[in-house]
């Protein structure tokens, strides 16, 4: 079953990615930089950046740097965010939902993969729920880790740790892939 899983993603074409990332951009310049040449990356290889529809911090880096760049972005925003988030109007598309739960799944929905950067709880959330719904086989989505300067390497060594304690049910290689810098990304478009 593992074989075809990673045929499966090998052979998946992208053509949207869910951006998951903070509302604030965090002591560090070097995420906000990531994430600009990211929404860079994107653009410039025609992959929709889907994220959640904010126009501060790293949500805004993303979503400006794509724009710039000539790219389609599509924000999903819960109502009770739109105004602490400062929601975006210059986007594609702008969804504003009723609730966090909405947001997270027109997100999975929308995107045929999901690269995660530094973030908050929010981001932790929509990360695990992710990889939470890959063991279900709820989907089979690639799920990308952008490692900005080891913001992640502790959570990614607890991630081995519990696969190395068989509490998981496949091995997080399958459906996880940790990069260091955004162009790391452009291999698998």
């Amino acid at each position: 079953m593992c074989l075809c899983f990673l045929i499966l993603v090998i052979t998946m074409k992208i053509r949207s990615i869910a951006v998951f990332c903070g509302s604030r951009a965090g002591l560090n310049p070097l995420f906000e930089l990531h994430t600009a040449q990211l929404g860079t990356l994107l653009a410039k290889h025609g992959i929709t950046t889907i994220y959640g529809g904010g126009n501060k911090g790293l949500m805004g880096a993303v979503a400006n740097a794509s724009i710039a760049a000539g790219g389609k972005v599509i924000g999903i925003i819960p109502k009770l965010l739109s105004v602490q988030e400062h929601q975006h109007d210059g986007l594609t598309e702008l969804f504003v939902v009723e609730t966090m739960h909405i947001r997270k799944q027109m997100l999975y929905e929308k995107a045929d993969a999901a690269i995660i950067l530094p973030g908050g709880y929010g981001t932790l959330d929509e990360v695990f729920e992710m990889l939470t719904w890959n063991q279900l086989n709820i989907h089979n989505k690639q799920i990308f880790i952008l490692n900005t300067a080891g913001f992640y390497t502790h959570l990614i060594a607890h991630i081995q740790m519990m696969d190395s304690e068989q509490m998981l049910y496949n091995h997080p290689d399958t459906y996880m892939t940790v990069l260091d810098h955004p162009d790391e990304l452009a291999k698998y478009f």
